[in-house]
């Protein structure tokens, strides 16, 4: 089992100046996103996370942090990791080639248009569904109500 870290800082000077980048730990990516360590090992292995290793040790920046949020979130809104693996590729896109930002448009659209299918989809089950539990506390209701004797 990997050693829970603090939140570290490493310096660099790509362009002669100082700029601060945060790493984490395993343990503290966990932890600040309720998750467990296993559930992040398994996104690595799905190839979702790609950390950087210092001296043995898996360690995690900002893109790390934004990547899990995004896989989090997907999985909340019930999509299969084959399509957070897509959107991932969206996200990591480079906005300086004029060939991949309209694929990156293309892809956004086509996941517009899915979201909005499914979103679409939600409204009519859940119309459907309330319309049932109407149902049922009507038919409970009509139940519960004492019936007068026939004469």
């Amino acid at each position: 089992m990997e050693k829970t870290k603090n939140v570290t800082s490493e310096r660099t000077e790509p362009d002669g100046g100082e700029s601060e980048h945060h790493l984490y730990s395993i343990g503290d990516l966990a932890a600040g996103f309720g998750v467990s360590t296993r559930a992040i090992r398994f996104y690595e292995t799905k190839g979702l996370l790609a950390p950087r290793r210092v001296g043995g040790n898996r360690v995690y920046d900002q893109r790390d942090r934004a990547r899990l949020n995004i896989i989090l979130r997907g999985k909340r809104l019930g999509f299969s990791l084959d399509e957070v693996s897509q959107y991932l590729v969206l996200y990591d896109a480079d906005p300086d080639q004029a060939t991949q930002i309209r694929h990156l448009l293309e892809k956004v659209e086509q996941t517009i248009a899915g979201l909005e299918q499914k979103q679409s989809d939600i409204r009519r089950t859940l119309a459907e569904l309330q319309e049932i539990r109407n149902q049922c506390v009507e038919d409970l209701s009509s139940r519960d109500t004492p019936r007068r004797p026939a004469n």
